[in-house]
């Protein structure tokens, strides 16, 4: 792989608010003003793994409203098949119809603790696989949502970890601008993927909509958005600054992260510029989501009616 391609910095899974003590843990980027179109940031195709037909299922931890449920079953379905939506992610696709299913959602009636780890997280995701939960998904293409309930904090760490390890995970948990991430686990010879949202309401998570659901949703559109591009990220991240890890990386920019990342990242702070309410394209309504990176215009992306 030529030089200039090379990842600067490890690659990234989790949403995190710009600006925050969680990103600051990760890394320090520079945030531009304003969307100015920089292609420098621009995502490159590194060779591995991509989701074109994609299917997921959402799995409410907890106590949840049924009410809230339906919103965000609704709202996240919609969001993920709306062609226009999709066309902006169609760039990343060359001779490939892209499309989105929704296979329901489901219940984990097991008990969560009030700081859940990713650990904790992957072992509810394997937990679900072998009772069966699953079962009549094509795991190689699908995505398993897991929503936190309200005011449990999310972690970006390992329950396991050592004295040094837990007083990271202060600065990257839901209470310092971690809002999500994506993953996988290896069972039985298949990948399963996995995408966890934290409730964000208040002081937990990324709040940018008045509803706590709404800010959920925008979360999963962000991280199924990044599962479709580059959904073996963690396996690249446990491979390490090698390149055998770097050929797992699918679209992914070397100078800013994930489809999802570099919007965050260059909003200045600002979550009313990237996370916003937007049209369907069958006129039903609008739903919450986050703009993508667009290759095609240097920047973050709103729903377009044409394809690229």
């Amino acid at each position: 792989m030529a030089t200039e391609t090379r990842i600067r910095e490890q690659p990234l899974d989790v949403v995190l608010a710009p600006a925050s003590q969680a990103e600051s843990s990760y890394r320090s980027g520079v945030l531009a003003p304003g969307f100015q179109s920089d292609t420098g940031l621009d995502l490159r195709y590194l060779g591995g793994k991509t989701i074109p037909q994609l299917t997921f299922t959402t799995v409410y931890l907890g106590t949840w409203d049924g009410g809230l449920q339906t919103e965000l079953d609704h709202a996240l379905d919609a969001a993920m098949a709306d062609p226009h939506l999709n066309n902006v992610l169609a760039q990343y696709f060359p001779g490939t119809t892209i499309s989105s299913a929704f296979h329901g959602s489901r219940l984990y009636t097991g008990q969560i603790p009030s700081r859940v780890y990713r650990d904790t997280i992957e072992t509810i995701v394997a937990e679900l696989d072998a009772t069966g939960v699953l079962a009549g998904l094509d795991l190689p293409s699908s995505v398993v949502c897991l929503a936190l309930p309200r005011g449990a904090v999310l972690v970006d760490g390992t329950s396991l970890g050592g004295h040094a390890e837990r007083e990271r995970d202060e600065a990257v948990d839901s209470e310092h601008g971690l809002g999500g991430y994506h993953g996988s686990i290896h069972v039985s010879r298949e990948t399963i993927y996995y995408a966890a949202a934290v409730y964000s309401e208040g002081s937990n998570g990324i709040v940018a909509f008045p509803e706590p659901w709404q800010n959920v949703c925008a979360t999963f559109y962000h991280e199924l958005c990044e599962a479709r591009t580059d959904p073996d990220v963690e396996d690249a991240i446990r491979a390490g600054a090698t390149p055998a890890g770097e050929r797992l990386l699918g679209w992914y920019s070397p100078a800013g992260g994930e489809i999802g990342d570099i919007p965050l990242r260059e909003s200045g702070g600002d979550l009313s510029l990237v996370m916003r309410e937007v049209p369907l394209a069958d006129g039903s309504g609008s739903v919450p989501i986050q703009l993508m990176w667009s290759n095609a215009v240097g920047g973050p992306e709103g729903p377009i009616s044409r394809p690229h």
